[in-house]
């Protein structure tokens, strides 16, 4: 038998099976016809229109540790808002312009309201102020939806590591494990007890399995060893905080009772493999330097400080810049490949080869 010899009938007959035969027939019809006028999408019919964004009314504002505040948001009319779950957070539009991700802080049950705390950062790049200077009870704000990207997964056993204002993801955590009897510990950690927000909160929890660690009684910063032998045999922990915390908690987890780690950082990731390169803006503006310890959007930022940004993260997409030529490296996690190939860059995480300049349109 060759290519072009037929093979023989599934039993062994001189002739071809009908079976087959009438596959092959069908096939050969049915996918030209998948292409036909009737079954194409007609690319002028416009695509499905974004979710409109939710307006929000602040409710109540109140002071919860030291350069801490939270806000309780709620629909103007009174109506209730979309749901979410613990771990989300809310992309919201300051009046100035800025964009900023915050926790929701709150009871997912509560559809009436929701709650954020944001700590001040004078250092920052200014959302934090304009939040703490400006923002009071009537203030009217525009926000996405609650997206979550740290996701409770209500594991039987489970630790949960807040570091400073981290509290905020964790405490709708411990609730949610309190609310279905799981076996959890939360370990919540920073510089003194008056920098410590929802301290009294997360105690009226179950005080039994809340410890509140500061380092100022404890001679110093925890190891990361120290917080994993707060964990249950085989729990998952989530953590949310500072960088080094989060390093000391990864490095330490092999030799821990725990099983397995979810975490949220506060900013960007240390960069890793990072070459030197240089961006341009527009093909007539400065050639500006990245080093190979630095992100393209801080570099970006010295020369044009209105730059908007949030996550740091290559998630949220608030920093996306347009490429105009150049080979980017894309360490992103929200740009699709189509919008890749359109020139979407978010310069907080990529970077490009060594020596390598990247035009952009900003």
């Amino acid at each position: 038998m060759d290519l072009l010899t037929p093979p023989p009938d599934l039993y062994g007959r001189p002739r071809a099976d009908a079976f087959i035969r009438f596959l092959t027939a069908f096939g050969d019809r049915y996918s030209p016809a998948l292409g036909g006028p009737l079954l194409r999408r007609n690319p002028r019919r416009p695509l499905s229109r974004p979710t409109p964004q939710l307006q929000l009314v602040v409710t109540a504002r109140r002071e919860l540790a030291a350069d801490v505040t939270e806000l309780s948001l709620a629909d103007p009319s009174g109506g209730q808002l979309p749901p979410w779950q613990p771990g989300a957070h809310l992309r919201l539009a300051l009046p100035s312009g800025r964009e900023r991700h915050y926790s929701l802080s709150g009871d997912p049950a509560d559809r009436r309201g929701y709650r954020i705390a944001v700590r001040k950062l004078p250092e920052g790049g200014g959302g934090s102020v304009e939040i703490h200077d400006t923002l009071h009870p009537g203030a009217r704000l525009a926000a996405r939806r609650p997206r979550n990207g740290f996701a409770f997964c209500a594991e039987p056993a489970v630790l949960l590591l807040a570091g400073g204002i981290g509290i905020t993801p964790l405490l709708p955590m411990a609730r949610e494990a309190q609310r279905h009897g799981l076996d959890w510990r939360l370990v919540h950690v920073g510089r003194s007890a008056d920098s410590l927000p929802y301290a009294e909160e997360l105690r009226s929890l179950d005080p039994h399995r809340v410890v509140l660690r500061t380092d100022d009684e404890h001679g110093g910063v925890p190891t990361g060893a120290e917080l994993l032998a707060h964990a249950p045999r085989g729990a998952a922990v989530y953590c949310c905080g500072p960088a080094p915390m989060l390093t000391a908690v990864q490095r330490a987890l092999d030799r821990s009772p725990a099983s397995a780690l979810h975490f949220e950082r506060f900013g960007a990731a240390p960069i890793a493999d990072g070459e030197p390169f240089a961006v341009q803006l527009r093909t007539d503006g400065p050639t500006l330097d990245v080093p190979a310890d630095r992100s393209a959007l801080d570099v970006l930022r010295e020369a044009r400080p209105n730059l908007p940004y949030s996550c740091h993260q290559g998630f949220c997409g608030t920093c996306e810049v347009r490429l105009l030529f150049g080979t980017p490296d894309h360490r992103d996690r929200r740009l699709t490949p189509e919008q890749r190939a359109a020139g979407a860059l978010l310069p907080c995480v990529s970077r490009a080869a060594e020596g390598e300049t990247l035009v952009l349109d900003v």
